[in-house]
């Protein structure tokens, strides 16, 4: 055998060796990447440097800080745990404020690991004071609620009817308006229900800083965020490991597709300086929207921060648009 049989020989041996540890540890990075996305238990809290890694948000301590506190408000209010029997009989827990003065009731949604009070803390006063009956609901897979995966809306969004039909049996809120909110994959939850046959009574949606689909904010964040190569290879890799464990299927729904046959009209929100579900996301799903829309953007804001940003400005569009649905008066304009 010559030298340059040789050669090649072992440069050929020392790329497919090469190839096979890109391959492993490839596979090893997606592997973990899709259990911290779908697994129920991780076995450990995220540091606040690792949401910063994964959202990309440069204020997070700041951040944390401000929904913690937040969150301790109501979370020591004056709600009442509720319970439901979800799909597939997973229990699923909320907790419901009523109001004094009840106008309208809303559910409201909160996003991919994180909870109700963390995220809903910050505008639960305002809501309160403004005759907003409202249930907070544990998503599945989360906190107190059931469910061995999280399902980024998929799932979720017949939670989400299941709490509209449980909200509009209650006397305190029979023949009040209904309202969907949501903020981040919460967005994405109500967005997805509006796809399925809503009751009459259901007025209006607010969508804050909503992801078009599962497959398209995993692969803004492993490319943009985690600075890791999402090709076709990836994705095929993402979708069998989808199909052993039995978790949702990324390709299998979005938004967007939802929001072709809307009927209900929309708010969408956003800050033009988030990174982690980019602010594109929701002009995709603006166009898309068959209903009556509006949009609220918020310079400056990081992600899910809109309220804390800008808070008059989010209090003055939610009160014009809960006006404008109940009176009929929505256009299909911008903001």
């Amino acid at each position: 055998m010559n030298n340059i049989t040789k050669g090649a020989l072992i440069g050929s041996a020392a790329a497919v060796s090469t190839a096979a540890i890109v391959s492993a540890v490839s596979y090893s990075v997606t592997h973990s990447l899709i259990k911290i996305a779908f697994k129920r238990d991780l076995g450990i809290t995220p540091s606040v440097r690792t949401k910063q890694l994964f959202s990309g948000c440069k204020q997070m301590a700041e951040i944390e800080r401000f929904c913690t506190e937040n969150a301790v408000k109501l979370d020591n209010g004056c709600c009442k745990k509720v319970e439901l029997c979800g799909r597939g009989r997973q229990r699923l827990v909320g907790h419901f404020h009523a109001s004094d003065t009840p106008k309208r009731n809303i559910i409201a949604m909160h996003g991919w690991r994180t909870t109700w009070a963390r995220d809903f803390g910050a505008v639960s006063e305002f809501w309160h004071k403004n005759g907003c009956n409202v249930l907070y609901a544990e998503q599945r897979g989360q906190n107190n609620s059931e469910g061995e995966y999280i399902g980024f809306g998929i799932a979720e969004r017949y939670d989400c009817l299941d709490w509209v039909k449980w909200i509009c049996a209650q006397s305190a809120c029979q023949g009040l308006p209904v309202y969907l909110c949501g903020v981040s994959m919460g967005a994405a939850t109500v967005l997805m229900a509006t796809g399925l046959s809503l009751p009459e009574n259901v007025k209006g949606v607010i969508a804050d800083c909503g992801f078009t689909s599962p497959h398209s904010v995993f692969k803004h964040v492993v490319n943009k965020n985690l600075h890791f190569p999402y090709g076709a290879y990836t994705q095929r890799k993402i979708d069998r490991l989808c199909r052993q464990k039995h978790w949702p299927d990324p390709h299998s729904y979005s938004t967007v597709e939802a929001m072709k046959s809307c009927k209900v009209p929309v708010m969408f929100v956003h800050g033009t300086d988030d990174r982690f579900v980019p602010i594109q996301m929701t002009y995709d799903n603006y166009r898309a929207c068959a209903a009556p829309k509006r949009m609220f953007i918020v310079p400056g804001a990081e992600h899910g921060m809109a309220y804390f940003t800008d808070k008059q400005g989010y209090e003055y569009e939610m009160l014009r648009f809960f006006s404008d649905c109940e009176t009929g008066a929505l256009n299909k304009t911008a903001r």
